[in-house]
């Protein structure tokens, strides 16, 4: 009975988590946990970071178990990253309060915001923070514990000042894209994701053509959660049609 509602759960959403699973079922996590765990196993899920996605249509899916570094990630895929961010800084002309995510395409989104005098930009990451440390922007970076090599803030600080907050768009960096969601490398980063996700009035994932199909330890959110996806070719066509039925607004950069 609990394997068939787990299941069931995953055709609607494509994704759930133990903690919600636990409630609804009224069972504690250690059991979701070994129903995941055994519906693995069986071939039916995919487990992620607190939870699981669903195992249909993932035989094209490879999974990414190391985050490379920052610098490896902003030479990979570079000029794609570069329309990406041309794009989405074009995007964000109509709004004034902007929250950035860590990651290479939001840095490479702030090197086009330095001329805005009236943009006011809210971000984990250091590195942005110091790009746009000396522009017109007003800038603000969230204080909490620093990841090393990522140079990212996080923790419960992070996510206590900017879920008081509210913006009028995001940008969310990723590591992957399938039918099943938003993925990244870091839990302790995609607690701030979640937290731009939840208090934008426009939410902007960024992904380059080389992300799809491709999870990674996390999962971030489900498709819905986002309103408008950018990257630089068109979406295989799985994914494509997964994005037009939660009605995700796709733009190809030029």
């Amino acid at each position: 009975m609990r394997h068939a509602a787990i299941l069931d759960a995953l055709r609607s959403t494509g994704a759930v988590l133990v903690a919600d699973i636990a409630a609804q079922l009224q069972v504690s996590d250690m059991t979701v946990r070994r129903d995941l765990v055994e519906l693995e196993r069986a071939g039916r899920l995919i487990r992620t970071h607190g939870g699981a996605v669903s195992a249909v249509g993932t035989t094209t899916v490879s999974m990414d178990s190391e985050e490379p570094s920052f610098d490896a990630r902003l030479r990979r895929q570079h000029e794609a990253k570069e329309r990406i961010a041309a794009a989405a800084a074009a995007l964000s002309m109509a709004h004034r309060t902007i929250a950035l995510d860590v990651g290479t395409t939001t840095y490479l989104i702030a090197d086009h915001l330095r001329e805005r005098a009236h943009a006011k930009v809210f971000t984990n990451s250091v590195r942005v923070a110091a790009l746009l440390g000396s522009s017109q922007a007003e800038v603000y970076l969230a204080g909490g514990r620093v990841r090393r090599d990522e140079l990212s803030v996080g923790g419960a600080e992070a996510v206590a000042q900017f879920e008081k907050l509210w913006f009028d768009i995001c940008f969310i960096g990723l590591s992957g894209l399938t039918e099943s969601g938003l993925f990244d490398y870091s839990f302790e980063d995609v607690d701030l994701k979640q937290v731009y996700l939840n208090r934008s009035g426009l939410k902007v994932a960024l992904c380059d053509s080389s992300k799809f199909q491709r999870m990674s330890l996390v999962h971030v959110a489900p498709l819905t959660e986002i309103d408008v996806l950018i990257t630089d070719a068109p979406p295989p066509p799985e994914i494509a049609a997964a994005l037009k039925a939660a009605r995700v607004d796709v733009h190809v950069a030029p």
